[in-house]
This record gives C-alpha cells, sequence and structure tokens, in this order.
C-alpha cells in the first residue's frame, strides 16, 4: 500500500457526533475503544454503558460525543469509506492504463486491509471486520432516506461513484458502470464474509481474497 501521510485527518459529516472525537484525547479514546469493543462483542451487544466501563469514562461523557449508538457507527463506517476514498485516489492517480487502474481499485476497496499507521487511535484492519459484518445497518433502517438526504452515506457514494468514474476510462458505453461498481464493494464486503464465516459457498479464502474474484470477473468482462 502506498504510505499515507501522517497525522491523516478523514473528514466527516458533523451530523453524526455532537462533539468532533477527533477534538480531544477522551474523543480519540472513544473512537479507539469502541472499535475494539464493538470488534469483540458486535454492534448489538454493544453499549455506551459497556464502552464507558471499558474506559473508565461516564456513561454521559459519552452522550457529549455521539447521539446514540447508531450515530457512532454512522460515524466509524463514513471515517472507514472516507479512509478508503483517500486511498482508492492515491493509489490510482499516477497509473496510465485504464485496465491497470481498475484492477488496483478493486485491489483497494475488495482486497485485505492492514493497519495504517498514520492513524495512531484506529486501527483499520479492525475496523474493515466490523465494517464487513455491520456496515449494513447504518442503511437497512426504516430512516434512510432521511438520513441519505442529510448525507449520512455521501462518502461510501463518493467510493462507488469514483469506481465509476474508473470504468468508464475502460469502456465509456458499458451500461452496467453504477451497478459493477456498487457490486464490487458491496459484494467484496459480502466475501469477506462467507470467507471467514461460510466458506462452503465461496471460492476466496486464505490465499485467494475477493480482489482477485472481482479481477478475474472485470478480467473477462472488458476482454478485447
Amino acid at each position: 500500500m502506498t504510505n499515507l501521510p501522517l497525522h491523516l485527518q478523514i473528514a466527516v459529516n458533523p451530523k453524526l457526533y455532537v462533539k468532533n472525537p477527533e477534538s480531544s484525547t477522551l474523543g480519540k479514546n472513544i473512537i479507539q475503544e469502541s472499535i475494539l469493543l464493538l470488534d469483540e462483542i458486535g454492534f448489538d451487544a454493544f453499549t455506551f454503558k459497556k464502552l464507558g466501563e471499558r474506559i473508565g469514562s461516564n456513561e454521559s461523557s459519552l452522550y457529549r460525543y455521539f447521539e446514540n449508538k447508531h450515530k457512532l457507527l454512522l460515524y466509524l463506517s463514513s471515517w472507514y469509506w472516507g479512509w478508503m476514498d483517500y486511498r482508492l485516489m492515491v493509489e490510482t492517480m499516477n497509473l496510465a492504463d485504464p485496465k491497470t487502474k481498475l484492477n488496483k481499485a478493486i485491489a483497494v476497496l475488495a482486497g485485505p486491509v492492514v493497519d495504517d499507521q498514520s492513524t495512531s487511535h484506529i486501527n483499520e484492519s479492525i475496523l474493515s471486520r466490523i465494517i464487513v459484518l455491520e456496515f449494513s445497518k447504518t442503511f437497512l433502517t426504516k430512516e434512510v432516506d432521511q438520513e441519505n438526504r442529510e448525507g449520512f452515506f455521501l462518502v461510501y457514494k463518493n467510493v462507488i461513484n469514483r469506481l465509476i468514474q474508473i470504468i468508464a476510462e475502460v469502456d465509456l458505453n458499458y451500461p452496467y458502470a453504477k451497478s459493477l461498481a456498487s457490486s464490487i464493494v458491496e459484494g467484496g464486503l459480502h466475501q469477506h464474509f462467507l470467507k471467514d464465516h461460510l466458506t462452503s459457498i465461496t471460492n476466496c479464502n486464505q490465499t485467494t481474497s475477493p480482489a482477485d474474484f472481482y479481477s478475474h470477473l472485470v478480467t473477462q468482462l472488458f476482454t478485447s
């Protein structure tokens, strides 16, 4: 992976938090420990009371940063997709060949994730496991349309739109670029889940990543 700048700052929709967690040591600790706790017990069992006990802080202090755990999950998801969008931009910007660029984009979006040392309080490798398991819970809700209007999923859509543009460079006339791009991003998450939990219904494993599958797919699709 291309080395990202030290102390990388990812912008997140301010409507997702009450107080920016990046603005204080406690806020950064909330983010760091919430990732670890979500990875350990999952979103359904996660509560601010449990997080407060973990970090040695009153539960009420967490509500000064986030209205509820749904907003916290939205924040973490938005941060993750902002980080992925930045990686996608940096790692494809100097690639002239469109097919090479598309395969690099797939490697970024559907390949294994390693921790980025430029973000000391966020372990992206662990956060990626949370995204695989829990991201759908951010939008499979009755409030999805309203939250979409408020821009909660804008960064996620930016990632897909960047991939759509790359697909268009390969074949401007391909009629399903949006569906292909969203399928690669969402399907990558799903294949990672199958690889780790329902291994009998995927060809992905510890040596074959979802990125390998989607690279093979687009190579067959765009063979000239």
